[in-house]
């Protein structure tokens, strides 16, 4: 007899998700899943062929719901500073209402690639290069429209602009408080102001 599921499978990925969201690959343990998404062991492996798979398919779905979701909604401001004022304003009041301190999937995985298999260092590797990409179009932009100087370099002002979101996010996590986090996104905007 054939194996059927007897669960949402994108229910399923999206419980996953918070787990590995919150403790990390390495630290998530198959009993934490199948605690977390009330599905026994063996249907787990029938229907993901296993953690890592899992893993991968929660962090595709952060990617598409979080960082994507995001950009889309930055890119129709249709003021390159006040996106990136919207931008770190956000993570710093997201960094500050995170009870649990989980910082950002991506970054978070981002910490610890090289540990990862190839398609989870491809999605990593391009989403950051997204983000940067998004950085370099809205200072090219800003700048078409007199808002940024033409002397700012777009790219590697849009890197250092990524730098400091990953360096926010991680210190978002708990090593820093709100003012220290307020002053990072100050230094940001002053790279194109």
């Amino acid at each position: 007899m054939p194996w059927e599921k007897s669960f949402d499978e994108k229910d399923a990925i999206d419980k996953a998700m918070h787990v590995f969201w919150e403790k990390g690959y390495t630290a998530t343990s198959i009993s934490d899943l199948t605690a977390a998404t009330g599905i026994q062991r063996g249907s787990l492996y029938n229907a993901f062929a296993g953690k890592q798979e899992l893993f991968l398919q929660s962090l595709l779905k952060y990617d598409t719901e979080q960082r994507r979701v995001l950009l889309k909604q930055l890119e129709a401001i249709d003021d390159p500073l006040k996106a990136f004022s919207v931008l770190f304003d956000a993570i710093v009041q997201q960094s500050l209402e995170d009870p649990q301190k989980k910082g950002c999937f991506l970054v978070n995985t981002s910490l610890t690639l090289s540990d990862h298999d190839e398609p989870t260092q491809e999605i990593v590797s391009v989403a950051l290069k997204e983000f940067a990409q998004f950085f370099e179009r809205q200072i090219k932009l800003g700048q078409q429209r007199d808002q940024i100087q033409a002397t700012v370099a777009a790219r590697p002002t849009a890197r250092a602009l990524l730098a400091l979101v990953v360096g926010m996010r991680v210190m978002g996590r708990g090593c820093f408080d709100k003012a220290a986090l307020q002053q990072v996104a100050k230094q940001a905007m002053r790279l194109v102001s």
